[in-house]
């Protein structure tokens, strides 16, 4: 298989740009919280990639959705997050409670944050999921389908690597430097979350779109 599947999903993907979200959501998690999370989404992102490869479809026409359907949804869900960053606010309500129960909560809202909203749908929206679809319909072979998923591997890798550097990024930034790079982050996530809703309410309802 040709490297275009890979340098088409890595740009769809694009891990790099998901860097200032990484940080909203992470703030005031502790180094342990923080690392746990850049592993969940990195290996999440292979996950969805893999399955997308493997089964596709299927899972959506076995629960009756359509991929316009799951683009409007995931619309929406951009949506709220982006209102969320507009007001600087964190991504999930933090449960006030003592040490070690908060610890507890912190870890699972990390891995909860890992897997939504930042592998799906920031990372692997309907957009990376459909092209990786569309790309395994294609594989002919079992080497062939066995080099997508190493795509995937490698856009993982990616993830991890962007990920990690968020660290020295956000000390670069600061916290003013932070709250004006989450609003402006949340005001081009709120255009690209309409965008999203646009393409499948017009794939449901094509007089939207005048034809």
């Amino acid at each position: 298989m040709e490297l275009k599947p890979l340098i088409t999903l890595m740009a769809i993907v694009n891990p790099m740009a998901i860097v200032p979200f990484f940080i909203h959501y992470t703030q005031g998690f502790s180094r342990d919280q923080r690392r746990q999370t850049v592993w969940v989404s990195s290996c999440s992102v292979f996950v969805v990639i893999t399955v997308s490869a493997l089964l596709g479809l299927q899972i959506l026409e076995f629960f009756g959705i359509s991929l316009a359907s799951f683009q409007v949804g995931g619309g929406m869900l951009l949506l709220t997050s982006a209102l969320n960053m507009l007001n600087a606010q964190p991504a999930e309500a933090k449960p006030a409670s003592n040490d070690m129960a908060d610890g507890a909560a912190k870890a699972a809202q990390g891995a909860s944050i890992a897997v939504v909203p930042l592998t799906i749908p920031l990372l692997t929206g309907p957009a990376a999921m459909s092209t990786v679809v569309i790309y395994a319909d294609k594989a002919k072979t079992v080497l062939q389908m066995g080099t997508l998923i190493g795509y995937g591997l490698i856009i993982a890798l990616a993830t991890l690597l962007c990920f990690s550097l968020s660290t020295p990024i956000a000390r670069f930034l600061g916290k003013t430097g932070i709250s004006v790079m989450t609003r402006l982050m949340g005001l081009i996530l709120a255009a690209l979350s309409v965008e999203v809703m646009s393409e499948g309410l017009v794939k449901l309802f094509p007089v939207l779109a005048g034809r």
